[in-house]
Parts: C-alpha cells; structure tokens; sequence
C-alpha cells in the first residue's frame, strides 16, 4: 500500500464518484440517504467546487482510500470549519483516517488560518470518537436529533480542535 495525502482537485471527480460507489453498502448506515445522482462524477464535480468547502484524500495510487471535507468555512471573528471524513471499507482500521484527520488539521492551521474544527459523530461511533480522540479533538456536548442520517434524525456526540489562539487574519 503506497498512500498519500493531498487536496482533491477538480480532475478527481470520476475517482471520487467511484469510491462513493464502491463504499455506499458500507458507509450507508453513517450516512443521509442519497439519490443516485450523488454517486455521479457530475454529482461530484460541483461538491468539489462548492464554496466554503475544501476536500483531501488519502490515496493509494490512483484509487482514493480515504476523504476528509471541511464544509461550512468561516472567516472573521469565528474561524472555524465542520469536518467530515471517511475510510474505504478495504482501508479501514489500519490508522488512515487519523493520518488524515491530521494533515487537515494542519491545513486547517497553516494554510486557511482557522482558529477551530468541529465534528460530529453518532453516540455509537466508537471508531470515529477513537480517531477524534487521538489526533486532539474533545467532546464538548452532545447534540439530539443533530443530522438526519440512514432515514433518522440521529443524536451525535460533538467535538472540537482548538488550532491555536491567535487573533483572525485582517
């Protein structure tokens, strides 16, 4: 397994589609219900030109192992960001996801000037509280009926990453 970590690029569109397409049993239960139409380059190619989002994968020659998304991107006196992240079914387990939780966070650091990172899990997310845990995050609340995920509104714990405490850029 030769993995690297690297920000998506428009041109990663049919990649990401396929990995979606590939994983959809195995993520589907962490996971909103999706039309068909998501697991589509198309579908994918607007995700990854989304404003106030930025993606990165974890890829094992052409193939993506893992993605990480920071979504709903805020300047000025929040500097904060939402991450989200998975692992491919064949790549699960073996430290992924907490390499790439990492490296988002230092991106999130040193390239976008973010004060802070969230991320929600589900209370029975065990693996996902681990990678959190491990890579700095602390739980700070839980949040009822918090996303609507495999067709129920679920209650998530909630955590975050404190990046520095320095003031926001001008």
């Amino acid at each position: 397994m030769s993995l690297s970590i690297r920000p998506a690029e428009p041109s990663d569109a049919p990649a990401l589609a396929a990995a979606l397409l590939r994983n959809r049993a195995y993520t589907q239960p962490r996971e909103p219900r999706r039309d068909a139409s998501y697991y589509t380059a198309e579908a994918q190619a607007e995700r990854l030109a989304a404003p106030g989002t930025r993606m990165w994968f974890a890829v094992d020659r052409e193939r993506i192992a893992a993605a990480a998304t920071l979504s709903g991107i805020a300047r000025g006196p929040f500097c904060s960001a939402n991450l989200g992240y998975w692992v491919d079914e064949e790549y699960a387990g073996k430290g992924l996801a907490t390499r790439l939780v990492e490296e988002v966070c230092r991106a999130a650091r040193e390239e976008l000037g973010l004060h802070r990172v969230e991320a929600g899990t589900m209370l029975d997310n065990a693996a996902s509280q681990r990678v959190l845990a491990k890579t700095g995050f602390e739980r700070y609340g839980t949040a009822p009926r918090y996303l609507h995920i495999d067709g129920e509104w679920r209650d998530h714990h909630i955590f975050q990453r404190i990046l520095h405490d320095d003031p926001p850029a001008p």
